[in-house]
């Protein structure tokens, strides 16, 4: 599976923005996706993800109640719709997905089988 994210870019604080991850197969429709960001000097970070029916979603604390994640399993992508943006949230977003359900270890990095490319967000105060 090939994953490209897009949509990222530079945006005042309390702005909002859309990120898209295009998956290259249908078997997308089968797998949990997860965003993930990685601000300079940190460790990449959890920031949502989705079940592949869409049905359950689960969020950092971070950016709960700002962020919404969502997929179109028809177009094979998944969506990250982030709103009252704020300077700490800028980072490189990753999406990223995962062959097993999510439940246990959605939100770790290494139960991740496949990941983007990553976006610049970038947010000024």
């Amino acid at each position: 599976v090939q994953l490209q994210a897009s949509g990222g870019g530079l945006v005042q604080a309390g702005g909002s923005l859309r990120l898209s991850c295009a998956a290259s197969e249908r078997t997308f429709s089968r797998s949990a996706m997860g965003w993930f960001r990685q601000a300079p000097g940190k460790e990449r970070e959890f920031v949502a993800a989705i079940s592949w029916s869409g049905g359950t979603s689960y969020y950092a604390g971070s950016v709960k109640g700002r962020f919404t994640i969502s997929r179109d399993n028809a177009k094979n992508t998944v969506y990250l719709q982030m709103n009252s943006l704020k300077p700490e949230d800028t980072a490189v977003y990753y999406c990223a997905a995962r062959a097993a359900p999510i439940g246990t270890g959605t939100h770790r990095v290494t139960e991740y089988d496949y990941w983007g490319q990553g976006t610049q967000v970038t947010v000024s105060s």
